[in-house]
């Protein structure tokens, strides 16, 4: 089998002029995604999705400058060979040539690789979580919320919390880490006031806080039983710091969304630094590599919480035996692209998300929405 085209597509979410969200340290935005179909001379078709946190324009010139010249004519049933081709780019000099910076190239190869697992399963007739393993068919789905919002007081964020406990979640992400933790802990007392004291309340920082703000919100949030504390730390020395926050703390650390490779999730692993591992496939990797991860966290008793895109994930986390759980994003305000991108996506309720039989990703691209966020550009 050969790849005989690329159709790529820019996703983004319309400007409506509403408040923006953010996390301690940077505005959400509510889309930037690449979105790779990839064909093939037998038929088959494949998609795989990036996601971007930086300006997109980077992904933009590479495949506008030749980079689909390294995929077009692969075999999508090799997608070790393609990965491994894609993304030793970054060492190449024909990079610097083109100008293609090393996190596009990365971005692009894990949306290809994504799209050739895709082919794969449809190939074989088999769902991805299935040759991954099959460990089970369903798995857990937690709700990440309370963002910031510019104006946002208690009030607000009580509503939200209503609304989503209403869909029926048992799992809730809170944001912290962008205001004084005396405020930030009253937030997340309100939250577990909310859900109660039987639902799952996790925390994520997104690496805002020095090590003894950290040492001590670890102190003070311990009443409220969190399920993890996420990106604790500030980035420059964040693995190190993690170490010395879990000789502080019991509650489990989470972290690996940041890095930019499988190697800096390794380094989290094997220096003991987290509990819980949250690589991203649709930012580093693709499938090829958060399979590996997924082994490595199997072998040292570290538990899989992908980043974002839960649909994708679902596969990777229901194929292991250290899978644990998935992230989503019910309020179509804050992401759009999970409410409406794909035709009838696996069912979440209470708590729980249901994979499909079909096979590859179990994913049909919505022509409605495609046509509402995406912008072609090859």
């Amino acid at each position: 089998m050969k790849i005989t085209q690329l159709e790529v597509h820019i996703l983004r979410a319309p400007d409506e002029g509403l408040r923006p969200y953010w996390v301690s340290n940077f505005i959400v935005p509510k889309a930037n995604e690449i979105l790779v179909r990839m064909l093939t001379d037998e038929g088959i078709e494949g998609i795989g999705i990036a996601t971007s946190y930086t300006p997109i324009e980077a992904a933009i010139k590479a495949f506008k400058s030749g980079i689909a010249d390294f995929i077009i004519g692969e075999d999508p049933l090799a997608p070790e060979k393609l990965h491994d081709r894609l993304f030793w780019l970054t060492a190449q000099k024909i990079a610097s040539e083109k100008g293609w910076t090393r996190e596009a190239v990365v971005r692009i190869a894990a949306a290809v690789d994504i799209a050739s697992w895709d082919i794969v399963g449809k190939a074989a007739k088999l769902p991805l979580y299935r040759l991954f393993g099959g460990f089970r068919s369903e798995i857990p789905c937690y709700v990440t919320c309370a963002y910031y919002r510019d104006g946002k007081d208690m009030a607000e964020l009580k509503d939200e919390m209503q609304m989503l406990k209403a869909q029926g979640h048992q799992g809730f992400k809170a944001k912290v880490g962008g205001m004084p933790l005396k405020e930030d802990m009253k937030r997340l007392e309100l939250i577990r006031d909310i859900i109660g004291p039987d639902k799952d309340l996790m925390v994520d920082c997104n690496r805002a806080w020095d090590l003894p703000t950290a040492i001590t919100a670890a102190r003070e949030m311990l009443p409220l039983n969190p399920r993890w504390l996420e990106e604790p730390v500030r980035w420059a020395d964040d693995h190190r710091e993690l170490v010395k926050l879990a000789q502080q703390t019991n509650i489990p650390l989470s972290a690996g969304e940041s890095e930019l490779t499988a190697y800096g999730c390794r380094d989290l692993i094997e220096d003991g630094a987290i509990s819980i591992l949250q690589f991203d496939c649709t930012m580093m990797g693709g499938f090829t590599t958060g399979r590996k991860l997924a082994a490595l966290c199997e072998l040292n008793q570290v538990q899989v919480a992908p980043h974002h895109d839960c649909f994708i994930h679902a596969h990777i986390v229901a194929g292991s035996p250290a899978g644990c759980i998935v992230e989503s994003f019910t309020d179509p305000e804050l992401d759009p692209l999970q409410a409406e991108l794909f035709e009838d996506p696996p069912k979440i309720a209470k708590g729980m998300l249901h994979l499909k039989e079909q096979p590859g990703l179990g994913l049909t691209l919505s022509p409605a929405a495609l046509k509402k966020f995406g912008e072609r550009i090859l």
